[in-house]
């Protein structure tokens, strides 16, 4: 088990501006209500739900949205979404991964290719097997040391350990993420997440232009209503990064 890898998950969603705030809150209460609605609403029950709800927690979602999205799970009257994936490329060759809730599965899917198309991508190319779907568990830096967060994952049955951007990442199986979770959690609190992700096994450098249209994709599908997730194998230096989002 590594302490440390060179290959970091990138999962891209800006950060929670004013502007995009109703947005974003829109997005955590149907992933609660659809967690709620599929399984038990109890988060101590429903792994998928508590997922939700600490993703929600973690964006300072309020408390009395998150009970509103689970009760309308218990209502009756929930529109009937369904969990989408679509694959592609991105400039650059960058490989894909969007999940989507959706209520109209034809009307995402064209929305979807239609941003792909705009921005220089394509949708449609099987690109899963670049990543490996992993259950991801955060904490901030400030929760452990290095080798304390990394001894307590290995206790608790995870695969791999690294410090990303001021936070511990663990990963571990996907079957094992609740219980993963539960003993980091005796330990050292409330995760800030804990979730299924896609994480790429390698990454493609993109700069310039590409680096450019690749970040306008991304900012469209985070924009589109009823994606939830993106994904991608990029890696771009941090003057870039830096100049496309100032």
């Amino acid at each position: 088990m590594a302490g440390h890898s060179q290959f970091k998950n990138i999962m891209f969603r800006k950060g929670a501006q004013d502007a995009k705030r109703s947005k974003l809150f829109s997005k955590l209460a149907r992933e609660i209500t659809v967690s709620a609605k599929g399984g038990l609403p109890d988060p101590e029950k429903n792994p998928k739900l508590r997922a939700a709800i600490i993703a929600a927690r973690k964006e300072n979602m309020p408390k009395d949205n998150i009970e509103r999205a689970i009760k309308k799970a218990l209502g009756g009257d929930v529109e009937n979404y369904e969990e989408v994936r679509y694959e592609g490329r991105g400039p650059g060759g960058v490989s894909m991964i969007v999940e989507a809730l959706t209520d109209n599965r034809n009307r995402t899917g064209s929305d979807v290719r239609s941003l792909f198309s705009k921005y220089g991508g394509q949708m449609g190319e099987t690109v899963a097997y670049q990543f490996d779907r992993l259950g991801q568990i955060q904490y901030p830096a400030d929760k452990a040391s290095a080798d304390d967060m990394l001894e307590a994952a290995i206790d608790a049955g995870a695969d791999d350990c690294q410090m990303v951007d001021q936070t511990h990442d663990i990963f571990c199986a996907p079957d094992s993420l609740n219980e993963v979770r539960e003993a980091l959690e005796k330990r050292f609190g409330p995760a800030s997440m804990a979730k299924l992700v896609w994480r790429p096994q390698n990454t493609v450098g993109v700069e310039g232009d590409a680096a450019e249209s690749l970040v306008k994709l991304l900012d469209a599908l985070d924009d589109h209503d009823d994606v939830q997730n993106v994904y991608a194998n990029f890696e771009m230096s941090d003057e870039t990064m830096a100049k496309l989002n100032g």
